[in-house]
């Protein structure tokens, strides 16, 4: 017999990560040898845009993680859209996971009515497209390698 919560748990959260950790290492010896690493752990990778007064032009905001560089957010303030900072920070992020934290490839998630077709421009490749992800709109992920 086993009572079903369905509640905000923080203490559980960190509990059920730590166990499936430990699961997931156990059944996967790529995953075992990553252990104690410095590869092991999420590394932030922020790349920013200022302008002349300093303020927010666009940035990049992601992690590398076992030789992958994982691209959360990318934005040009429209203002700037269109000069190319976009890819300016797109490479720079690329470079840097690359020659300075070994990564060999790319990953990001992008909607459809964003920017698929900039990042193909870029070298990547659709792996993943999840129709209606939000409703009416299709999200897709794509990869790309860093070599």
């Amino acid at each position: 017999m086993f009572r079903i919560e369905a509640k905000v748990d923080k203490e559980r959260r960190d509990l059920l990560r730590s166990r499936l950790r430990d699961t997931n290492t156990a059944a996967s010896p790529v995953l075992a040898a990553l252990r104690g690493t410095p590869a092991e752990r999420e590394i932030p990778l922020h790349v920013w845009a200022l302008d002349e007064s300093g303020a927010l032009a666009g940035g990049l905001v992601g992690h590398t993680w076992a030789t992958w560089l994982h691209v959360a957010h990318l934005w040009v303030d429209g203002r700037h859209r269109g000069a190319g900072l976009g890819s300016r920070l797109l490479a720079r992020a690329e470079r840097m996971a690359r020659t300075q934290r070994d990564c060999h490839g790319a990953r990001l998630e992008t909607w459809d009515f964003q920017a698929p077709e900039f990042y193909r421009k870029h070298g990547y490749k659709v792996v993943c497209a999840i129709p209606d992800y939000p409703p009416g709109t299709t999200e897709y992920t794509l990869i790309k390698p860093l070599g």
